[in-house]
């Protein structure tokens, strides 16, 4: 993963890093006697230390063992472990088929009170209907995963739904209206979809932006992300799935969507679009 994906991620990269140098510097060893003492290139540690290229498990364990503090591996691992898990490919999180890829989310949504989520290209998940995730999902199976679990897939995100009408979640959802005119499915899909998000944005608890196309706007589309409470943010990459929680990148976000939110038509402006994209339906 190239370093410019996020700087939450070499955010963290540069954190392990520098507690990799600080416990060279308390073994008082220099870039080569700590690179002949793991066989490695001093250029390695260079890289290492500079977060050019990102440690291994085996590396964290060679650079604790040369610098005599073994016990540390651990807990540096553990901190490693977290700063790959900030960005994973599709290939890597989809490898087991979708449904895992849906499940895995489930706590998360299960535990945030304040959901915020923007999309500039598909209706969100939680507002989508069984025939139109069918058609999302199918799209995915076909371009990117050999195991085909699509059934499954969407009934976990069907179930996932719930929590519309369970607990005391609130939910904020921007969408592009240009997402209104277009479906991975059929006509019949889209009209269905069409009625579907009238219907939720009727719900006390969901509020349903919809952001007019229109010349000169003020801010340009976004990719697609959720905001989940103050502490994490999720994005949509085109080669992988981005977790944020880096407060100043939270906020950045937060107050991206909110500057989209200005743009938003909302109530019975938003019915009359949904209205006007269901009778342009060929």
């Amino acid at each position: 993963m190239a370093a410019t994906s996020s700087s939450s991620v070499q955010h963290a990269r540069q954190a392990l890093a520098a507690q990799l140098r600080e416990i060279q510097r308390d073994a008082g060893l220099n870039g080569q006697e700590l690179a002949a003492a793991c066989g490695w290139y001093p250029s390695k540690v260079s890289r290492l230390l500079n977060a050019h290229t990102p440690p291994s498990e085996e590396d964290v364990q060679q650079w604790c063992q040369a610098c005599g503090v073994l016990e540390r591996a651990a807990d540096l691992i553990a901190s490693l472990r977290a700063v790959t898990g900030m960005f994973i490919d599709w290939r890597r999180m989809e490898r087991a088929g979708l449904k895992q890829a849906q499940l895995a989310v489930l706590p998360l949504f299960d535990r945030t009170r304040r959901f915020r989520a923007y999309s500039s290209w598909l209706v969100p998940g939680l507002l989508q209907t069984r025939a139109y995730t069918t058609s999302v999902l199918r799209a995915v199976q076909r371009r990117r995963v050999a195991v085909d679990d699509v059934d499954a897939a969407v009934s976990a995100r069907m179930d996932r739904q719930r929590i519309l009408y369970e607990g005391d979640h609130q939910f904020a959802f921007l969408t592009e209206e240009s997402v209104l005119q277009s479906c991975l499915g059929d006509a019949e899909v889209l009209r269905g979809q069409l009625d579907h998000l009238a219907t939720v944005a009727a719900l006390p608890n969901v509020s349903l932006g919809i952001i007019p196309m229109a010349v000169g706007r003020v801010r340009m589309p976004v990719e697609g992300f959720w905001i989940f409470d103050a502490a994490q943010v999720n994005v949509e990459l085109v080669s992988g799935y981005l977790t944020i929680t880096r407060p100043s990148e939270i906020s950045t976000y937060a107050n991206t969507f909110a500057e989209l939110a200005e743009q938003a038509v909302y109530g019975a402006a938003a019915r009359d679009l949904l209205r006007r994209a269901g009778r342009g339906i060929a």
